[in-house]
């Protein structure tokens, strides 16, 4: 199910937190069942109900307990609400979950509806956007659904009769559970968590003002300096950190020597956004000039003195953590990082480090990173963790390129009226790319675009994309594509998935895995063919080199979090220094034997640190399944295949794997197929 349907973090089996909080009357909630009044309510059920299964009862009571907050009742009022709603029928149980599922399905799709309606002046361009439309735009009709479900007790129905299993139990369970029995633990999924309000305000505000501080956090490229004072980057270029940055890096590897001056000036830039010696003036302003190499600034001309940004940085993410650690005690996933691993990926994060750890260690990265530097004919420099040379591009000029997707898609609705085509080009039944397409409206979008699934039967997906008055160009089809992916995908895992609870796939990584097959058949839906005969080995090696980068940043943003629990009052400074330290410990022992040179700090440059807490790893877990699905789908009939994937629904990560392509996630593969690549075109 798409983790907007799970509205709470995951939290409270078998605990009865004691924290207080308030009420909108003024009074103190506090969980109020004891150990005590739990055992005699589950010794009383087992009584009433001796047929039942007994650890039912027991796990469903616990979990129930854990919710219940004394303005709910007394302990008396508990254990009555128990004996009254504990569902011991099989029959019964399954009726309630339907009709439970059915109100789910219309309250999630209208609010999904009302949310989408609201912010269609802000993402499609239907004038201009004035303060009304934002205040609107943020308005959330839902967002005291969960607490209105706790106050008249429907919470607490559900969560007695279908109680929440951690990782570990889905995990040992996922090769006995039917599919009923996956979609009731999803439904446990729904009520896990009852934390106070003010602590999930305070959560949401400090993370809208770090996205607004990444958001303004730009670069005046134009108003860089070398030592003779001369200029190198476009006067009017404003690049956003990280993102831009490393772009820009990336733009430049065709460039020979001049690149290389250009991207060593960039990443000056990165490390002193890093070690916050970043004159706080030049951010986001373009008053000053500024070498990024000497951090000298000058005013016309002339060198003046300006404050360093500090810690800023870093207070951000201090913000974050002490926010979100104070969700801590009303959940037994008791840590920020559990929820985001386990609750939230459902994959541990032991588990992910250990297999983090051994790609990076993989004598392939050496491999690679000699033909890289083969190709570059230099040494390795600490930014080509960023080296762009393996992109298969076609071999058809984009010009050429532009000019089709100009002439076939004008506006909006013509890319609307070529989605059935699409699909029957994929493979698609004319029937089923018929449905599919119904089910898809194409909008036009102020922005680069985006897919919008729908949450209920009936409503439609939207797939956002821009389009220019002189038509869609080829940059702009390719991105469009990767968003019909997102939006096939949110169609059949929620109109042909068999339980509504069961909708979506597990996680982030698989949907972005998943749109990502779809964007590499662009040319083919263009009706084109790309001759490359390196182009397989290319993308491999493309592929392994993106992982390769994103698993160490990963592998960073868990470790800092680690540090912070295990120093909960270290200030910005201490963080700062930690954060390097950690970022150069992981360069040394994983990539200094790779490029040839250490103490690199530059793993700690991703902006998502900062705005993003804990997420990072999504994306490498999404190259490992992408290149595993990409495998999985050579041999085997495309539609017909990626309606099978996309019905399995929202199970855990492996059993996903295990009931698509019969194996878990890997890293062993894309390491065989790198190394056979890089000496397949090492030799050419």
């Amino acid at each position: 199910m798409k983790k907007y349907l799970i509205m709470m973090v995951m939290a409270g089996l078998f605990m009865a937190c004691q924290a207080p909080c308030n009420n909108s009357n003024g009074q103190d909630e506090v969980a109020n069942i004891s150990s005590a009044c739990v055992a005699a309510t589950v010794a009383g059920l087992r009584q009433k109900h001796a047929h039942a299964n007994g650890e039912m009862i027991e796990r469903g009571v616990r979990h129930a307990a854990s919710l219940w907050r004394n303005v709910d009742g007394s302990e008396d009022d508990f254990q009555r609400f128990c004996e009254d709603n504990f569902i011991a029928d099989s029959q019964q149980k399954a009726l309630v979950f339907e009709k439970v599922s059915r109100n789910l399905e219309i309250l999630y799709g209208h609010f999904n509806k009302i949310a989408l309606d609201l912010q269609r002046p802000l993402h499609e361009p239907m004038g201009d956007i004035i303060e009304i439309d934002k205040a609107f735009g943020g308005y959330s009709a839902g967002a005291h659904l969960i607490e209105d479900m706790y106050r008249n007790k429907m919470a607490f129905t559900i969560a007695l009769n279908f109680p929440f299993y951690t990782l570990v139990e889905k995990e040992h369970n996922a090769d006995k559970w039917t599919r009923q029995e996956w979609a009731y633990a999803r439904m446990g999924d729904v009520f896990t968590a009852r934390v106070p309000a003010e602590i999930l305000q305070e959560v949401s505000e400090v993370g809208s003002a770090s996205e607004m501080y990444i958001a303004n956090y730009n670069i005046f490229m134009g108003h860089l300096v070398d030592e003779e004072m001369n200029t190198h980057f476009p006067k009017d270029m404003v690049l956003l950190s990280h993102w831009n940055l490393r772009d820009e890096i990336k733009s430049h590897y065709s460039r020979g020597d001049e690149g290389e001056q250009l991207q060593g000036m960039v990443y000056a830039v990165m490390k002193r956004i890093i070690d916050q010696s970043i004159p706080k003036d030049v951010i986001n302003s373009g008053a000053y000039q500024w070498n990024p190499v000497t951090n000298d600034v000058f005013s016309e001309g002339q060198k003046v003195s300006l404050e360093a940004e500090g810690n800023d940085r870093y207070q951000r993410i201090l913000n974050n953590f002490h926010a979100m650690r104070r969700m801590d005690a009303y959940s037994p996933l008791n840590t920020a990082v559990k929820r985001a691993f386990e609750g939230g990926m459902e994959i541990t994060q032991a588990d992910a480090e250990a297999l983090f750890i051994k790609f990076l260690s993989s004598d392939a990265a050496k491999e690679v990173g000699q033909l890289i530097a083969q190709r570059l004919g230099r040494d390795l420099k600490p930014w080509d963790i960023w080296y762009d040379g393996f992109k298969a591009r076609s071999s058809i000029n984009e010009a050429a390129l532009n000019k089709i997707t100009r002439a076939r898609y004008p506006n909006a609705q013509a890319l609307d009226n070529d989605l059935p085509r699409m699909l029957q080009k994929l493979g698609f039944t004319k029937e089923k790319a018929a449905i599919l397409a119904e089910r898809i409206d194409v909008d036009a979008a102020r922005g680069s675009g985006h897919a919008w699934g729908a949450a209920m039967k009936g409503e439609t997906a939207h797939l956002r994309t821009r389009i220019p008055k002189n038509g869609m160009d080829y940059k702009g089809y390719n991105i469009a594509i990767h968003e019909f992916g997102h939006n096939v995908e949110q169609t059949i895992s929620l109109y042909d998935v068999d339980y509504y609870l069961l909708n979506g796939v597990p996680n982030t990584a698989f949907t972005e895995a998943l749109a990502f097959i779809f964007q590499k058949r662009d040319l083919e839906l263009l009706g084109m063919k790309d001759d490359n005969p390196q182009k397989e080995a290319l993308q491999v090696l493309d592929n392994f080199w993106s992982t390769y980068e994103i698993m160490g940043v990963s592998l960073l943003d868990q470790r800092t979090w680690l540090w912070l629990y295990d120093h909960p009052q270290a200030t910005a400074d201490e963080l700062k220094e930690a954060v390097q330290t950690l970022a150069v410990d992981i360069w040394n022992s994983y990539y200094a034997p790779v490029f040839g040179v250490k103490d690199q700090p530059i793993l700690a440059i991703y902006s998502h640190m900062v705005n993003s807490p804990i997420y990072l790893s999504n994306y490498a877990f999404g190259h490992l399944i992408q290149f595993q699905v990409e495998q999985y789908l050579k041999t085997a009939d495309f539609a017909p295949e990626v309606e099978r994937l996309f019905q399995i629904g929202s199970v855990t990560p492996n059993a996903w794997m295990q009931a698509g392509l019969g194996e878990d996630i890997s890293i062993d593969a894309m390491i065989e197929q790198a190394h056979e690549a890089a000496q397949k075109l090492g030799e050419s």
